[in-house]
């Protein structure tokens, strides 16, 4: 131990050492004291004892004032040092302040036990800072042991505040204590200063000039050292002690007259000038760091300076950079040639004079930011690292970019030069092209205004061909106009500066172009009204033919001769109506098409509309009647198959019911049981079939039922086959039922036949196998043999059910069946075998068992012969060793070796077990048994033999070494026990010598009684060892006799401590028993006393327990008690000695401590059942809140679905969450009952059970609530959703309508009389539809009224809606205006084409030559030519009122219009110049027009 001691623990031990001294010398008796009469003895007496009175009054005070200058820094003193340590508090509070450390809390309570407990904590604190305590306990704190408390605070000053000085010599290779080290700082720094010599820490320090000189050495402006006298101690003093308080903050420790005394207290002076030791240290340390502080800011303000010109700079030029970046990166460049060349030159004029200054100044930078780098670097600064953006690489980054944009606005200015060159070429390309396609469309326009169509359909279809090439050779100029507008587009997208002379040529050739297109479009119009006509005459001629072919068909008698023939009549006539459905849509679109002809809003008409009306009306109603026709024949075919059906119906049933009486009649019952199972499969099966027929039979007869009484043309014939079927059926189900009673009594007999025959089977092959000779030849073979006979035994016992299962078959067998002789001693037969098969069982397992055995035994008892040889050589082989470390070596091996003879030994007696049951069985080897079993046991006897000798000569030889062995270490105890009682000869008679003896002697007892125990057992064991070794027994006596010899000195000096005592033994004893019990009392009350409450309900549950013990334990104390306090009144009465009188205060104390014991022993039991229950309460209501919270988080998650379904499978999910609420409120509500009833009873913690149940039915209802309004909120939000949904399948129904209602495919004037139907047909449905916009808007507005806080989204949608409506009933009215002018326009369309073929071939016949051959002939052209003139008049009527101005067809029309005028006009010409003879009017009037 004395090798892991600090230097303070060595101080420690002194100072210890030197306490024990004083007192021990003070502690002597009074006797010894008086024997000396001389008076010079009691002076020096009288003397010491005032000196250290004085001594420990100033360490005293010295160390209050050091530990109130600690624990003023947690606002706390203490006042008398002895007291104020006594309950540990201020102690605990010290050592916290002194290590920086978190102490364990002081315990609540101001008995003594709580006290105790406390010091005990600080101990322990000082123990793990390894600070050495020796004779020093809690209890002595507690007591207020000055002595003690004083080395105890020395102690620690030691260690917090005098250990860890050092001081720094240049020879410091000897390690100095902290004593010696704050001696040599002292010295050091006194050095040189007169009248003072630092030799020690009491007289060196009574003049104060060590103190002085101290502080002038380190703060020389305090105080003029050279003032101070050595003869005026007292001022030195003072001063030291008033500077050091006022000027330096210390505390003062010490008064002048401390220490201007003959004899200084050691210890405050150390303690005192440690203070001076760490506050100049510190001080020390702060004035270096103050000089290197200096220096390094010095060197920093520099660098700053640097880093703030660089920071300037950097920002400077990226700031210019961005600039010329941003300004070179501009790419508005000038549109002209000559603007691009002056940009140009400006830019060489930059990259020549701007760009070379500001490359020198990005070089400048970088030497800069080098050399503050480098000057930090000198001074172990950070090295600067500009910030993010002002880097030298951000600098190099962006003149790259600079560098790259001044190189992209380069290539950027030549590539504008090289284009605008390019542009003034594209332009005057442009002029050329334009020029060329002017002339070429005012040619073509001339040649497309002329109309020469022909009256018939081979002419038009000649008409259309040849304006077909016209049109294939406009469209194939349509590359050479679009090259125009190419060229156009690319100069006005390369932005040419001149682009509205170009745009304005170019619009012009587009004008001409598009004329030009529309005059071809209008001829071609024209061309394809007459051919479209002609084709529906066609299509017409065609769809009356073939109607007229469809009346022959379906006038046609014939309704089939049987249903066969109805079918093919019917599928026939399907496919006859799926023609004439086909036709529908045909002459629909045929007749729509002819009717467009004589719509008389039509300009043209190719022929006269009242022949048109005529013949669709014609085809319409042969249509018509066509159909009618057809449903006529359908409903007579259709009747014909319903009788023809039943009739085949009935006949299918009638052959199938036929067929199985066929069947169910015969006499076959099969001859083995297959047979007999195969043909009751058969007839399950047939059953199964009729119920399956009976179904469709109902029906069928059903179906006669109906035509009888429908009065059909065969009802006779169908009531009659309907009743003989019925009747077939009934027999048929009767002869069922008596096949299925015949085929179950033979599968009965022919199932007992084949059990029987399996039996019987079974039992040969089972006799067979137990009868065999063979029992193996081994022992693994018998085993395999043995494994498989139990298992036919198993299965022979798992035959016994089916034997009493053909017992019971044969009993339930029908007589007639029973009292065959196959049934009648079958079974008896089957018992024989049974018996006799179980009796060979048992005798082959025997035999197998008796095999088994002989065949284990011999192979154990080989193995058992190899161990035995094997064992046997190792003994043979082993010689014993003298050392005792072999000897336990192979005692070791020994061991080992008894375990395995153990086993070995069991394993020998089985086999002779098994070798006396084979030899009961006098077997056939019988003398190879017997032999065997000789040979092992004879072999087993030998090993035992050699195994016991070798064990003796060993356990003997490890005898004697142990018997040495054991004789010194006793001899070495007692020799220490006799050192421990002479130690105890200083101590006296009175009750304090006592008291110390208890401490010193606590075990010796105890220890004396076990080496008597120990010397009685080496003479047992030294008498046995001499009689079984005679060779050795003098040198084993001779060592008994030195032991007992010891133990005879030890006794006999324990015997003169005894008599020296005399009558303090009994006190002995009885302070021990004191001790002993006031310790167990204690221990008691801290147990019974721990404020520990249960955190949980098993803590509880085991905390009770607990005190149930403590209980049981206090009552076993109680005669104890008894016992000490009547023997302490015994010691006590009639004494005045101190010490008695403290004894009497024990006394006292210990009842109190008693009394104080059973009271809070029932106060802990009460508070502890409290706690149980409130524990139990606790846990009921965690599990409450952890439900609860599992609400909340419900509640709380619980999102508003976005749609309808959502919505209603939230409102499910939330109910099925309110049951289980609901179910869990009943718990709740227990809970809450509890909590009531615990505060009724005034429990402990009622204010807590209070406030747990108070919130528990908080959170309760407010759940509650919760859901509620949560219930509402998805209810109102499910309406909301129902309202969404229909706004949203209304607005995607009207989206939809609205592209049906946007199809402009009417523009193509085709089939405009189906479109227009149509278009009906969708007004209508809107206006049907209308009631769902009416009925959503009246559920948004209710929805407004009951919530308006969704005011403004219904509000949104209905508008919505509303809006989407309105544009969609516009939409639907503007192409109902729109489909009405097209077929108005159509219309005129074909009439204008029609007036136009009869003007030209009125032209042809008014450009004819014939103007007759005499007087007769020229009169009748003449009147001709007068019938002519009216019609004119007419056309020319119906041409000025033809036109639809007014409509969006109108602009479409005039060009047909125009060419139907012009050949108006030139046929009136004509016939004016015919009648006139003047052929020149008419060209004056074609100018004119």
């Amino acid at each position: 131990m004395s090798s892991t001691l600090s230097p303070t623990d060595f101080d420690s031990l002194e100072i210890q050492g030197q306490y024990s001294d004083i007192n021990n010398r003070w502690d002597l008796p009074d006797t010894d004291w008086d024997n000396d009469s001389s008076s010079a003895r009691l002076f020096e007496r009288s003397r010491i004892k005032a000196l250290a009175d004085e001594r420990e009054a100033v360490q005293k005070k010295t160390f209050t004032k050091w530990v109130n200058s600690h624990l003023a820094r947690v606002t706390c003193r203490v006042g008398d040092l002895y007291s104020d340590l006594r309950d540990g508090r201020n102690l605990l509070r010290l050592l916290e302040v002194l290590s920086g450390e978190t102490l364990p809390k002081p315990t609540k309570g101001r008995m003594r036990i709580h006290c105790l407990e406390n010091v005990d904590k600080a101990l322990q604190f000082l123990k793990e800072q390894k600070v050495h305590l020796e004779n020093m306990g809690s209890h002595d704190i507690v007591d207020g042991n000055h002595r003690l408390t004083l080395g105890l605070v020395w102690t620690i000053i030691l260690r917090f505040q005098i250990q860890d000085i050092s001081v720094e010599t240049e020879d410091n290779k000897e390690k100095k204590s902290a004593k010696d080290a704050l001696l040599l700082w002292c010295q050091m720094k006194t050095a040189g200063y007169p009248n003072v010599n630092v030799h020690n820490f009491t007289t060196s320090w009574r003049d104060g000039l060590a103190f002085n000189a101290i502080v002038h050495k380190h703060r020389p402006d305090l105080l003029d050292f050279e003032s101070l006298k050595k003869c005026n101690a007292h001022y030195n003093l003072q001063n030291a002690f008033n500077l050091a308080e006022k000027e330096l903050g210390l505390t003062k420790l010490l008064d002048p007259e401390d220490v201007n005394v003959d004899q200084p207290d050691e210890k405050s002076i150390i303690t005192y000038v440690a203070t001076y030791y760490h506050y100049f240290s510190k001080m020390k340390a702060l004035a270096v760091e103050g000089k290197r502080i200096g220096k390094v800011l010095d060197h920093a303000m520099e660098a700053e300076r640097l880093v703030e010109k660089y920071e300037s700079l950097a920002s400077e030029l990226l700031q210019w950079i961005e600039q010329t970046i941003v300004t070179l990166n501009d790419r508005q460049l000038a549109n002209s040639l000559s603007g691009v060349q002056n940009q140009l030159q400006s830019f060489n004029s930059y990259r020549t004079v701007e760009k070379p200054p500001k490359f020198t100044e990005k070089g400048n930078l970088e030497v800069l930011l080098f050399t503050v780098q480098s000057k930090l670097r000198a001074n172990n600064q950070k090295v600067y690292t500009p910030r993010e953006g002002r880097l030298i690489s951000d600098i190099n980054k962006a003149w790259e970019r600079l560098e790259k944009a001044e190189h992209e606005r380069e290539l950027a200015l030549r590539t504008e030069l090289i284009r605008q060159e390019k542009l003034e070429q594209l332009a005057a390309r442009f002029d050329r092209k334009a020029a060329m396609r002017e002339t070429w469309l005012s040619e073509n326009q001339r040649l497309v205004s002329q109309d020469n169509f022909g009256l018939e359909l081979a002419a038009v279809e000649a008409a259309v061909r040849k304006h077909e090439a016209i049109e294939t050779d406009i469209v194939a100029y349509s590359g050479r106009v679009q090259a125009v507008d190419a060229v156009a587009a690319e100069l006005a997208a390369e932005r040419y500066h001149d682009i509205k002379r170009i745009a304005a040529r170019q619009h012009n050739v587009a004008r001409l172009w598009g004329f030009l297109r529309q005059m071809v479009a209008a001829r071609r119009e024209r061309l394809l009204v007459n051919l479209e006509l002609q084709k529906v005459f066609q299509d017409l001629l065609y769809l009356m033919d073939w109607m007229e072919e469809m009346k022959g068909r379906l006038q046609s008698p014939d309704l089939g001769k049987h249903l066969a023939g109805v079918e093919d009549l019917l599928q026939l006539h399907e496919l006859v109506e799926a023609d004439i459905a086909v036709q529908a849509e045909r002459v629909r679109a045929v007749s729509a098409s002819a009717l467009r002809f004589r719509d008389p809003g039509t300009e043209y008409k190719p022929c006269d509309p009242q022949l048109v009306s005529e013949r669709v009306a014609t085809l319409e109603r042969s249509y018509e009647a066509l159909c009618e026709l057809a449903a006529a024949r359908r409903a007579r075919l259709e009747e014909s198959r319903r009788l023809w059906r039943f009739l085949w119906e009935v006949g299918e049933a009638e052959a199938w019911v036929r067929e199985q009486q066929h069947l169910l009649a015969s006499a076959e019952s099969g001859r083995d049981l297959t047979g007999v199972l195969r043909l009751l499969n058969k007839h399950t099966a047939l059953r199964g079939e009729m119920s399956g027929r009976l179904g469709p039979l109902k029906l069928t007869l059903e179906q006669g039922q109906q035509l009888v009484a429908e009065g059909h043309p065969g009802a006779g014939q169908a009531a009659a086959r309907a009743a003989e079927l019925q009747a077939q059926w009934e027999r048929l189900e009767a002869l069922a039922e008596e096949r299925a009673q015949r085929l179950a009594q033979a599968a009965s007999l022919y199932q007992f036949q084949a059990d029987a025959n399996d039996m019987e089977a079974w039992l040969v092959d089972a006799l067979r196998l137990v009868s065999s000779p063979e029992l193996g030849h081994d022992e693994f073979s018998t085993q395999a043999l043995a494994r498989q006979h139990r298992a036919l035994e198993e299965e022979i016992r798992g035959h016994r059910p089916t034997l009493d299962a053909l017992k019971e078959q044969s009993s339930a067998l029908p007589p007639a069946l029973g009292r065959a002789p196959e049934v009648q001693g079958r079974v008896p037969a089957l018992e024989r075998h049974y018996e006799e098969l179980q009796a060979r069982a048992g005798e082959r397992a025997r035999a197998l068992e008796a095999a088994l055995a002989l065949y284990t035994m011999l192979s154990e008892a080989g193995a058992c012969g190899l161990w035995v040889e094997e064992k046997e050589q190792w003994l043979n082989g082993l010689t014993l060793p003298e050392r005792l470390e072999d000897l336990e070596v192979v005692q070791q091996r020994f061991e080992t070796l008894e375990p395995e003879m153990n086993a070995l030994a069991a394993r020998i007696t089985a086999v002779n077990d098994i070798a006396e049951q084979l030899l009961k069985a006098n077997p056939p080897s019988k003398d190879s048994i017997v032999n065997t079993q000789k040979q092992l046991n004879h072999r087993w006897q030998q090993f035992r033999s050699l195994a016991d000798g070798k064990k003796a000569a060993l356990t003997s030889a490890l005898s004697i070494q142990n018997y040495h062995l054991e004789c010194t270490e006793t001899q070495a105890w007692m020799r220490e026990k006799t050192k421990v009682i002479e130690s105890t000869q200083g101590l006296g008679n009175d009750l304090a010598g006592v008291l110390a003896l208890q401490r010193k002697l606590a075990g010796t007892e105890r220890d004396l009684e076990a080496i008597s125990a120990r010397v009685g057992e080496l003479n047992r064991e030294a008498n046995a060892l001499a009689a079984g070794h005679p060779a050795q027994a003098p040198a084993i006596k001779a060592r008994l006799g030195e032991v007992q010899a010891g133990w005879e000195d030890l006794r006999a000096t324990m015997r003169r401590r005894e008599e020296s005592l005399g009558e303090a033994r009994r006190l002995q004893d009885f302070l021990r028993s004191l001790d002993d019990f006031q310790a167990w009392l204690g221990r008691t009350q801290t147990a019974v006393a721990s404020e520990e409450g249960p955190a949980t309900l098993p803590e509880a549950e085991a905390l009770l327990a607990q005190h149930a013990g403590l209980r049981g334990e206090v009552e076993r104390a109680q005669g104890e008690y008894s016992r000490l306090r009547a023997l302490g009144e015994e010691v006590t009465r009639d004494q005045a000695d101190p010490q008695c009188l403290f004894l009497r205060q024990r006394l006292e104390a210990l009842g109190t401590g008693w009394e104080e014991l059973g009271r809070m022993w029932e106060s802990r039991q009460g508070r502890l059942a409290q706690a149980h229950g409130f524990q139990g309460f606790l846990r009921d209501a965690r599990q409450a809140e952890g439900v609860l919270s599992s609400q909340e988080y419900v509640l709380s998650h619980t999102e508003m679905p976005g749609t309808l379904q959502a919505a209603d499978a939230t409102i499910k999910k939330l109910e099925d969450f309110m049951s289980t609420m609901d179910a869990n409120g009943e718990r709740i509500r227990g809970l809450l009952e509890a909590g009531r009833q615990l505060v009724s009873e005034g429990n402990i913690h009622a204010e807590k059970i209070r406030e747990k149940a108070d919130s528990i039915e908080k959170r309760h209802g407010k759940n509650q609530e919760a859901v509620q309004q949560l219930l509402g909120r998805l209810r109102e939000n499910r309406e909301q959703q129902h309202f969404l949904q229909d706004c949203h399948e209304l607005k995607l129904w009207i989206d939809e309508k609205m592209l049906t209602a946007q199809d402009v495919s009417y523009d193509e004037a085709r089939n405009l009389h189906t479109k227009w139907q149509k278009h009906q047909a969708f007004m209508a449905e809107l206006a049907a539809n209308k009631d769902w916009l009416d009925k959503v808007d009246k559920e948004g507005r209710e929805l407004s009224l009951e919530k308006p806080e969704l005011k403004a989204l219904v509000s949104e949608k209905l508008e919505d809606l509303h809006k989407r409506w309105d544009e969609l009933e516009t939409t639907t009215q503007a192409k109902a205006r729109s489909l009405f002018d097209a077929n108005r326009a159509e219309l005129f369309a074909q009439s204008c084409s029609a007036l136009e073929s009869w003007l030209l071939s009125l032209q042809a016949q008014l450009h004819s030559d014939d103007y007759g051959k005499d007087l007769t002939s020229v009169n009748i052209l003449l009147k001709k030519q007068q019938v002519r003139r009216p019609w004119l008049g007419k056309v020319n009527g119906r041409k000025e009122g033809g036109a639809c101005s007014s409509c969006e067809w109108g602009g479409h029309l005039r060009p047909s219009q125009m060419t139907f005028s012009l050949v108006f006009l030139q046929a009136i010409s004509m016939s004016v110049g015919v009648k006139s003879g003047d052929r020149n009017h008419t060209n004056f009037n074609k100018k004119k027009y």
